[in-house]
């Protein structure tokens, strides 16, 4: 269905980086904060994403291509929201914080810019 080969191979990889990189947040955050609750949320919206750009690969069409990169992308947002939250509880350092946080915001422009190149293509 894409129709940018390029630009969804480097979502696909830098998806499942990032869902790696909040596995390993998640596991930090159990075993030196004993926090569960908010990283539980972070660990199933942050790995969500990559998890969309994968079923996108395979939409039976156009309209669920776009359908499943929107799930992506409410994602990707959701995981923004869940750094903020841990930031400004103390649970994630500002390091942590940034990295995580550009990292995702990259990944939700990627989205956002795949969507609207197969929305274009519609017409």
């Amino acid at each position: 269905m894409s129709t940018h080969p390029m630009k969804e191979n480097i979502l696909k990889s830098k998806s499942l980086v990032f869902a790696i990189s909040v596995v390993e947040l998640t596991k930090a955050l159990a075993s030196d904060k004993r926090e569960f609750v908010l990283s539980k949320q972070l660990l199933r919206s942050g790995t969500s994403i990559g998890a969309m750009v994968r079923e996108a690969e395979h939409a039976q069409s156009k309209a669920d291509f776009i359908h499943k990169l929107s799930i992506a992308q409410k994602e990707a947002n959701e995981t923004l929201y869940w750094l903020e939250l841990l930031s400004a509880t103390d649970y994630i350092s500002k390091t942590d914080f940034t990295t995580h946080f550009q990292s995702a915001g990259e990944l939700l422009k990627m989205i956002t810019s795949s969507i609207k190149t197969a929305k274009s293509n519609l017409k």
